[in-house]
């Protein structure tokens, strides 16, 4: 279904997924994308509504998801690991929320020790 958006690539469906997610922030920036952060760094965004899904993966990850059709290396975020995933992809929203989850949980492990603590993200609970 190449045209059918999951309900992940719309705005509501999105925000509403990533707030469930522990210590995830949402903020309106650039042309009104939706972006997720976690300690203040960015782990996904939707760009436009409904729209691609942008986020961060591993290594492994992003080689194997830039094999896909309908998933392309995010344009300014390509050198950090980040694909930007189209409603062309044959990745169904469920898969995409689990890479999403993903990508929160690679920034957050990222995220000094410091502001892990002042978040209250103990890694264990976050590695799921």
């Amino acid at each position: 279904m190449a045209n059918s958006y999951p309900a992940i690539m719309h705005r509501d469906g999105f925000e509403a997924f990533i707030l469930t997610l522990p210590k995830a922030t949402l903020v309106r920036q650039w042309r009104d994308d939706s972006v997720a952060k976690v300690g203040g760094k960015i782990f996904a965004l939707l760009d436009q509504d409904p729209g691609e899904v942008w986020l961060k993966v591993s290594e492994l990850a992003y080689l194997m998801l830039t094999e896909l059709d309908g998933v392309r290396p995010a344009p300014y975020f390509a050198r950090a690991g980040w694909v930007a995933i189209s409603a062309a992809s044959p990745l169904s929203g469920d898969e995409v929320e689990a890479y999403i989850r993903e990508a929160h949980r690679l920034v957050a492990g990222k995220l000094s020790r410091k502001v892990r603590a002042e978040l209250g993200l103990d890694l264990a609970g976050i590695s799921r």
